[in-house]
């Protein structure tokens, strides 16, 4: 159960993300959020309170503010490099390093690594290595944009690692605080945003469906992490790319050359075997 629902929330961040980044290319990162945020926030309270039952906790709170804090600046940045360049190479970057955090933080915590996680590591290094190589200046990615996409995936892991680490019969509060916490904390740039902020051509179906989608996917992640090792739920739901990269590939028709093409397989081999492992 924890592996099926750790997939339907890689599921739902990998539309959550496609239809955050391509919101992002019209109104820019920070205003979506500005609308994405709150609206999830809503969707996540109503099921915390009706529908998935849960003791609102003391730990439930102190981690889902911790998660909260890392999470806003973690999409914010993915946004950001979602909107600079090809999503079918900024999703598998931010995978492979969202699914390796948590087994460092496991190692941390006196975890030990197998063979097959080992294995993972390197393909996922290999990967990021091949996925940023060009060949023609059509299709360069620019450095900085890997960095804001390896630095997002970093964030993604330490944020999973938060929410795994709430309480295990708190249901989807930690989620839930979390949300809350990342929608004031973006709320304060709303100063900063509004002097740009122009409603008539904003993507509101998308901001608000996106947050929707992602807000899901936060809880249940946490009940995934309730029911399975942590450092296996969090590579299951670092497979977000592969929603996200097919989305791009038939609806945006983004094509890349085949090193790049290859470091994209290798990323999701390396999540797998880290999945494994």
């Amino acid at each position: 159960m924890a592996a099926i629902l750790a997939l339907i929330s890689s599921m739902a961040w990998g539309v959550a993300d496609y239809m955050g980044g391509i919101a992002s290319r019209r109104a820019g990162a920070m205003q979506v959020l500005v609308v994405a945020y709150p609206a999830g926030a809503v969707i996540i309270s109503l099921a915390a309170v009706f529908v998935v039952p849960g003791e609102f906790s003391q730990g439930a709170i102190t981690w889902g503010i911790v998660a909260g804090l890392i999470g806003a600046i973690a999409v914010a940045l993915l946004y950001i490099a979602l909107s600079r360049g090809p999503m079918g190479i900024v999703s598998p970057i931010t995978a492979v390093m969202s699914g390796s955090v948590p087994l460092v933080v496991g190692v941390i915590r006196g975890e030990r690594l197998s063979t097959l996680a080992i294995v993972g590591v390197v393909l996922a290094v290999l990967a990021v290595t091949l996925v940023t190589r060009e060949k023609s200046e059509h299709r360069k990615v620019q450095f900085s944009t890997v960095l804001i996409a390896i630095a997002s995936g970093t964030a993604i892991g330490l944020y999973l690692s938060a929410l795994g680490s709430a309480p295990v019969d708190s249901g989807i509060w930690a989620a839930t605080v979390g949300r809350w916490t990342s929608s004031i904390f973006v709320a304060i740039a709303v100063f900063v945003v509004l002097r740009n902020f122009t409603k008539s051509n904003f993507p509101w179906q998308l901001a608000i469906i996106s947050g929707f989608l992602d807000a899901s996917a936060n809880a249940i992640f946490q009940l995934a992490s309730q029911r399975g090792l942590l450092a296996i739920v969090a590579v299951l739901g670092s497979l977000y790319p592969a929603t996200t990269v097919l989305l791009a590939r038939f609806l945006l028709h983004e094509r890349l050359i085949r090193i790049q093409l290859f470091g994209v397989y290798l990323a999701f081999a390396a999540a797998a075997a880290l999945a494994l492992a």
